[in-house]
């Protein structure tokens, strides 16, 4: 049986925090976004992006699985922008906090509240990984908005916030042959990696180098 646990007014709009038996999931304006039950993608987004030591921006907090990979991995910081205090607090003090074992709280740990796209066009930070998972793929964007990130404007602003030799990491709820063909004019090299999902098509991420 499915238990609403919390309904709440978003930046986005409505937010609902669900649990089917074990399972978690976050449901915005009717459309599912994330859940518990796996999160193999998720994590592969970060491990395939960093090294011991990285300095790493998680754009997208989700329910943890991708901050937990990168604190798992070694990563020397780790700046998570996440737009919906909701979210946040289901993570730092709600049911979601056990899924990744309080990773909030680790002292490499720092969360940013803002909407990711404009924070990106403001910062003066650079980093080693840039994973991003915001939206339900660059072709299936969550916020009209977010739109402009996977633009080649939007592309040319994230190699520049990259580190000598960095990686950008993109997560998609399935294939977006347009959106990877943009990302090979922006970047040197370009690696594409299907994961397969219990249902459906697979997940796809895209890594690439400048």
């Amino acid at each position: 049986m499915v238990e609403v646990v919390e309904t709440i007014a978003g930046r986005g709009g409505e937010l609902v925090l669900r649990r089917d038996g074990e399972a978690f999931e976050v449901i915005e304006n009717g459309v599912f976004l994330m859940d518990t039950r796996n999160g193999e993608s998720e994590r592969l987004l970060v491990t395939g992006a960093l090294t011991p030591g990285a300095s790493v921006l998680i754009g997208g907090l989700g329910v943890g699985f991708s901050l937990r990979a990168a604190l798992d991995a070694g990563a020397g910081s780790v700046v998570v922008v996440e737009r919906e205090p909701a979210v946040i607090a289901w993570n730092r003090s709600g049911p979601l906090r056990t899924i990744h074992g309080d990773a909030l709280a680790d002292p490499r740990v720092t969360v940013v509240e803002a909407d990711l796209v404009p924070w990106l066009a403001s910062t003066s930070d650079r980093f080693d990984a840039l994973c991003l998972d915001i939206d339900n793929g660059p072709e299936w964007t969550v916020t009209e908005g977010n739109a402009k990130l996977y633009s080649p404007t939007g592309l040319t602003r994230l190699a520049s916030l990259l580190n000598p030799g960095g990686v950008l990491a993109v997560w998609s709820a399935g294939a977006a042959p347009m959106f990877a063909s943009r990302l090979r004019e922006h970047f040197a090299s370009v690696r594409e990696v299907p994961v397969e999902v219990p249902r459906g098509e697979p997940d796809v991420l895209w890594f690439a180098r400048n």
